[in-house]
């Protein structure tokens, strides 16, 4: 097939990966290691808070959904990685690129716009404790996922088949997965269509939510001082900054490589990437959950229940 006077690519190679043998086994085990302990954390999350009625609250019904997305999300590409640290032809066929950059927008889409949600929960139980229960009622959380979820299928899937994505300008890939904007580089033709659709999109999912988030959290800071506990008031501080760190860390590297689009993408998108699609997927269930006393007891008390049960 032929596109004007250039030949269409089924299948592209990943070239983004060190050349010294000493460096992969590094980038190997680093995340190898990395994408276990994101299996395990959330993995233990998510049947931790199935399994305790008392966690089943609007909290950590989201945190459930973080979790949740954190595992797909880091499944969408670390085991690929994995496997072609070592491997001598790194490829991919051009529809299972576009697997991967389809699942990788959606979920890390959802990912952003669920932390506002999370942010929105935190403000309405510390603000307005009184009236929690019937603002973040079960049917209101269902509708939010839904909405959620759905939104960000579109915004995502939409622009591709107004416009499908062609591939002509090469097939050396310099990355270590699929990164829709290393990815523009060799599609065919003018591409300011998708940068557009980019930029908008990014507004939505980055921007907008960034600055939902960092409202949100002034109002619950504002309202911690009120807090006479000084023990009170460190412990919630503490809480904020932990989580504020890891929202930085999210939004800062996404809105640096998707807003930040006059720079070359292909330069450092490949290590920026790394910090939110590998490192935020193992740090969101230690920082929301894990340093949590409320699951932990949980947990305690569910291996008690098992152990009882089995000893009987």
């Amino acid at each position: 097939m032929n596109f004007g006077n250039q030949t269409l690519v089924n299948e592209l190679f990943f070239t983004g990966f060190p050349q010294s043998l000493h460096m992969r086994i590094l980038l190997f085990i680093g995340f190898l290691l990395i994408y276990i302990m994101t299996m395990l954390g959330n993995s233990f999350l998510i049947c931790t808070v199935i399994l305790s009625p008392p966690l089943h609250t609007a909290m950590y019904y989201f945190l459930c959904n973080l979790s949740f997305i954190d595992l797909f999300y880091s499944s969408t590409s670390v085991p690929k990685v994995l496997f072609d640290v070592f491997s001598k032809q790194r490829r991919i066929s051009v529809t299972g690129c576009l697997t991967q950059v389809y699942f990788g927008l959606i979920v890390g889409s959802t990912e952003c716009v669920l932390l506002a949600v999370m942010a929105y929960d935190r403000y309405i139980a510390i603000c307005f404790p009184l009236y929690y229960t019937v603002i973040m009622s079960w049917r209101t959380c269902k509708y939010i996922t839904i909405i959620m979820w759905s939104g960000n299928i579109i915004i995502n899937v939409v622009p591709p088949i107004l416009k499908p994505y062609v591939f002509c300008r090469g097939n050396q890939v310099n990355h270590f997965a699929c990164e829709i904007l290393v990815l523009l580089e060799l599609m065919c033709g003018d591409i300011s269509f998708y940068k557009l659709t980019i930029f908008i999109g990014s507004l939505f999912v980055l921007f907008f939510p960034f600055v939902f988030i960092v409202l949100s959290y002034i109002c619950i800071i504002i309202s911690v001082l009120k807090i006479n506990s000084a023990d009170g008031r460190s412990k919630a501080f503490s809480t904020c900054a932990s989580h504020l760190t890891v929202v930085c860390m999210l939004y800062g590297t996404n809105m640096t490589t998707y807003m930040g689009q006059g720079k070359k993408y292909s330069t450092d998108i490949k290590y920026i990437s790394i910090i939110y699609g590998v490192v935020t997927p193992v740090l969101n269930p230690f920082i929301y959950s894990l340093r949590n006393n409320e699951v932990k007891n949980a947990f305690w008390k569910i291996l008690t229940r098992y152990s009882v049960s089995h000893s009987l």
